[in-house]
């Protein structure tokens, strides 16, 4: 499965740009920032009512949790208190920030942060965000519930135990600087106000079939899908963190024996472009062309 999500911070999308982009959770601040940072009551509830979910990540300095134990607990309070007072459900997990490439050696450090935290909210409500060795320290020693993994200090490996997943930085939505994420499992922290511990809806964007794009001139993707039982297909592309032009695309829908031809123009600066299929009750796949050099990275997801 793979549900796209975006995190941000100071900048507010909002709710029109996010539904256009086809944003279906964001990432939120909390912190001791008085500047604009954090989420808010008021912003979760815009969020919830758009049928967005949100996951809450803490984070002061970037290596914060190298502070120890007494750290994580102080850092646990005041987080469920911002959190509660945002309208999170109770027992939804938060994730703590180790934003830098933190080594095996400092693993002791961040795994006392991770007890205090625990000490407080439970083992099972305590979530990391970090690159591949720390998530994956993490999990081994069972300090955590819950794995964010950043594609920055991973080396191109993933946990499969983790999540979600940032895979990509630098886009923006709604003119707004955010990063790209991906859910890997059906819980992955989500909540709206008001629905919780663990959302009924959870289920309904599970299974969705992802990928990449093949590349080069003319290069052609088919995708087979089962009959009916989606309505759209997305794409997101990395072109401005190549310095590259949109990548151009001819995606042809299969249905009811015939096929419906579009053109889907994939910019990462506007966010994910959604095929919407005219006839999702018969659709059973669809075939995408590049149109361009063929040298933009594509990836796609149906839902």
């Amino acid at each position: 499965m793979s549900v796209f999500g975006i995190d941000y911070a100071w900048g507010r999308p909002g709710v029109a740009a996010l539904k256009k982009a086809g944003v279906k959770f964001v990432a939120r601040y909390l912190s001791h920032d008085t500047s604009g940072k954090n989420l808010t009551a008021g912003e979760a509830r815009q969020l919830s009512d758009a049928g967005i979910w949100i996951i809450v990540v803490w984070e002061t300095t970037a290596n914060r949790a190298l502070a120890g134990r007494s750290a994580g607990a102080a850092d646990a309070t005041e987080a469920a208190k911002q959190a509660k007072a945002c309208g999170m459900p109770s027992g939804r997990p938060i994730y703590f920030a180790v934003d830098f490439d933190a080594t095996s050696s400092q693993q002791a450090e961040i795994h006392a942060y991770l007890d205090g935290a625990a000490s407080v909210l439970g083992r099972d409500r305590v979530g990391i965000y970090a690159g591949y060795g720390p998530v994956k320290r993490a999990f081994d020693a069972k300090k955590i519930a819950y794995g964010w993994q950043t594609y920055a200090w991973s080396g191109g490996s993933w946990d499969s135990r983790a999540q979600l997943q940032q895979y990509s930085n630098n886009h923006y939505v709604g003119g707004v600087d955010c990063d790209y994420d991906r859910a890997m499992k059906a819980d992955y922290g989500q909540w709206r106000v008001g629905v919780g511990p663990v959302p009924p809806a959870a289920q309904e964007e599970d299974d969705m079939p992802y990928g990449q794009l093949a590349e080069g001139a003319q290069a052609i993707t088919p995708i087979a899908l089962p009959r009916g039982r989606y309505k759209t297909i997305g794409f997101i592309a990395d072109n401005a963190l190549q310095g590259l032009p949109a990548a151009q695309l001819r995606v042809a829908v299969h249905q009811a024996g015939s096929w419906h031809l579009a053109t889907a123009t994939v910019d990462s600066t506007q966010g994910q472009t959604v095929v919407t299929f005219p006839d999702p009750g018969t659709t059973d796949g669809v075939s995408v062309r590049r149109e361009d050099a063929g040298d933009v990275h594509v990836a796609w997801e149906v839902s």
